[in-house]
């Protein structure tokens, strides 16, 4: 049994001693944050560049919904002032029949 614990203290006494750091892993890991902040740095680009996109998206909407609804005013205006001459119109035909009819109904009482 104790060749087992000189044996696992012999591997722990390996596993813990200080060696230096591989050639080349200071460079992989700048490498590696670089590259981490980099795509970080796209996620949140994008994720931007889509939310000023929809926010231009509701803007063309909000306005062609407008414009719409002015369309809709204009014409209705356009509709009611036609409505209107012809009421003047009609107003003033009729004036002028009743005129004439009471024209001729004093010719005829005469």
């Amino acid at each position: 049994m104790s060749d087992v614990g000189d044996e696992f203290g012999a591997e722990m006494r390996e596993a813990m001693q200080r060696r230096p750091a591989p050639p080349g892993l200071k460079r992989k890991v700048m490498e590696q944050r670089t590259r981490q902040r980099t795509l970080r740095l796209r996620s949140h680009t994008v994720l931007w560049q889509r939310l000023a996109a929809c926010l231009v998206f509701v803007g063309v909407l909000a306005g062609a919904f407008e414009w719409r609804q002015t369309q809709e005013r204009r014409r209705g205006e356009e509709a009611r002032q036609q409505v209107l001459t012809a009421l003047r119109i009609t107003s003033h035909a009729l004036d002028t029949m009743k005129a004439q009819l009471a024209a001729h109904d004093r010719d005829g009482q005469e």
